[in-house]
């Protein structure tokens, strides 16, 4: 493990503040720089020891760092990338968080200057709620960190990054960058879409005597709707970035929905029992392979 003398996160919200929690816990940076756009934000950071200090001015917070980490919404991200690289030094190492990985990609390739390497990843981490308060050391640990270089990547720069998310405490895979949007947009993206359509779908819902009837669920409805809770603005960025397989993926769960609603229109007993057995196979191996 090499300590880099100066690491910088651009975005010390819930997934910027953990890194830097679990960095300065495990001595992989000695100097911890926070940039972000809310100076109240980066003061309360500095105040809990998070970073060592935070500046709303980009060309400040990266001119001397070793390795930056994009952890803005991943709508932000190839801006605020445009923002630093002139500023950027030779050799420093930059990575992200981001979601969607082809079109961050296809935007930001090109503007790596000379003598700096972008290494594409993907960590996948996160909680219902956001912010700098909902940070904590290990919401990295354990979890799945998908990286995704391309045939421009610098191989070195790969392994170090490899090598950086493994000791935060992550497994790390590479894919390529479009099949990881497929992929992703099929177990993360379209999950929190139908999540958000349940909840708005119920939450609506009313009887003569009940102006409310979300409070009248069981536990039901809030295990499958808890990712409903999580980021308006983070989860819109996600959806447009990832737009084609959002949609895509969309029409197949409406293909899948519009069958069991036949077969419930057809009294079709027997097919509705094979549609919702199916689905405890699926099930099953999501559960026994959550890895």
């Amino acid at each position: 493990m090499n300590a880099f003398k100066q690491m910088t996160i651009i975005g010390v919200g819930l997934l910027g503040a953990s890194l830097a929690k679990v960095c300065r816990e495990r001595k992989l940076a000695e100097r911890i720089v926070g940039f972000g756009r809310n100076a109240e934000n980066l003061q309360r950071a500095e105040q809990q020891n998070v970073i060592d200090h935070g500046t709303t001015v980009i060309e400040d917070a990266v001119a001397e760092s070793d390795l930056v980490v994009l952890c803005s919404p991943v709508g932000t991200i190839a801006e605020r990338f445009r923002e630093m690289a002139p500023h950027l030094k030779a050799g420093c190492l930059v990575t992200d968080v981001g979601s969607v990985k082809a079109p961050l990609v296809r935007d930001i390739e090109p503007m790596v200057p000379d003598a700096v390497h972008y290494v594409p990843a993907h960590p996948i981490a996160g909680a219902e709620q956001s912010g700098l308060d909902a940070a904590t050391v290990d919401l990295y640990e354990g979890a799945r960190c998908i990286v995704t270089p391309t045939s421009q990547t610098n191989p070195q720069a790969v392994e170090r990054i490899h090598a950086f998310w493994q000791d935060v405490g992550m497994r790390v895979q590479v894919l390529d960058a479009a099949e990881h949007d497929f992929i992703y947009g099929a177990v993360s993206h379209l999950p929190h879409v139908v999540a958000f359509a349940l909840m708005n779908t119920v939450g609506q819902l009313k009887t003569r005597e009940q102006e409310d009837i979300v409070h009248l669920s069981a536990g039901g409805l809030r295990d499958i709707t808890r990712i409903a809770s999580s980021d308006p603005v983070m989860w819109r960025d996600i959806c447009l970035a990832n737009k084609t397989h959002v949609l895509d993926l969309i029409d197949r769960f409406q293909d899948a929905l519009g069958e069991i609603k036949q077969r419930i229109e057809q009294d079709d007993a027997a097919g509705l029992k094979e549609s919702f057995k199916n689905a405890n196979g699926h099930r099953g191996k999501l559960v026994g392979n959550n890895s």
